[in-house]
């Protein structure tokens, strides 16, 4: 059986992922880099994966995942850092991004410097969306790692710029590899990459017949967006939530997908959502205030203690 990860695109909210599997490796007492043979991440899931994934000298995995539940707990307000000045220049986003990539760029230099895609201790795939030539995008490590494909690897710090750039948020990534490339947020396309790790894995591992899909939410907004309100509705007012209705949207249309895929089977599950939703706290990408960040941590913490008996019987099949 090949196993695969994915995570959910979502901003400050990858946090909630991330304590889901450093639960999964305190069951385990395993790194997820061993547990997976593919792990899949979009926006700030792609900074997960990338930091999972991300060796050491001695060839092991650099981070644990509780510590990249430190990284959003200390880095955050770096990332997602503006001067007044900017805030005021750019009308909160509206004529310029909302944030200098400066802050981002830092953390990510921070904790990759110049480690390599094709470096990767498992198999991953990154989303972004390449706005010239109006593609979707998929860094692979199995690809970069290839002699004939080297100049598709890239430095993960690059990656995780390109895969996070939100537009709104952050200024568009440049990489250059063969030619020089322009990306933005793989969430546009895919904020939930489950099936399209799935589909690579099934492209990849071509003699196998048996697949675990283990899906990480950032959490999604329930709360209804009135018709009333809606109907009356411009551009300007549409501006805030569209972002999130699409995300979510997307998410959903894959979970949908893979449940009917991937049905249990043979006394085990084939395929594990992790989701919560986000009414009590704010869905916003960028809220790093101490007060939405410990409340997204209680949220996390809920949904592990909710989820008990699924993730002890996902560990189960991932030893």
């Amino acid at each position: 059986m090949k196993k695969i990860l994915s995570i959910d695109g979502g901003g400050v909210r990858g946090v909630i992922p991330a304590l889901v599997l450093a639960e999964i490796e305190k069951r385990t007492g395993k790194p997820i880099s061993e547990l997976f043979d593919l792990i899949a991440g979009t926006s700030t899931g792609g900074l997960l994966t990338l930091g999972l994934v991300s060796p050491n000298k001695n060839a092991t995995a650099m981070y644990t995942a509780l510590e990249l539940v430190q990284l959003y707990e200390n880095e955050r307000k770096v990332i997602f850092a503006n001067s007044f000045e900017h805030r005021l220049l750019s009308l909160g986003g509206l004529v310029d991004e909302r944030y200098h990539s400066t802050g981002a760029e830092s953390v990510f230099e921070k904790y990759f410097g110049e480690t390599k895609l094709s470096e990767a201790l498992t198999d991953v795939i990154i989303t972004s969306y390449e706005i010239e030539t109006r593609t979707s995008w998929f860094f692979k490590s199995r690809k970069a790692k290839m002699k004939d494909q080297q100049n598709r690897d890239a430095y993960m710090k690059d990656v995780a710029r390109a895969t996070s750039a939100a537009p709104t948020y952050f200024e568009p990534k440049q990489i250059k590899m063969h030619d020089t490339f322009s990306f933005i947020d793989g969430g546009v396309f895919a904020n939930n990459p489950a099936m399209c790790a799935y589909v690579e894995a099934k492209c990849t591992f071509l003699n196998e017949e048996n697949f675990l899909v283990v899906s990480l939410g950032t959490g999604e907004q329930q709360d209804p967006i009135l018709y009333k309100d809606a109907k009356d509705w411009g551009l300007a007012e549409w501006a805030g939530p569209l972002l999130n209705v699409v995300f979510d949207g997307v998410s959903d249309t894959v979970d949908y997908q893979l449940r009917n895929l991937l049905p249990h089977q043979e006394g085990f599950e084939r395929y594990y959502r992790f989701q919560t939703n986000l009414n009590t706290v704010s869905d916003k990408l960028d809220d790093s205030s101490d007060e939405n960040f410990y409340a997204l941590v209680d949220l996390a913490k809920d949904l592990i203690a909710r989820n008990d008996q699924q993730i002890t019987a996902l560990c189960e099949q991932l030893k």
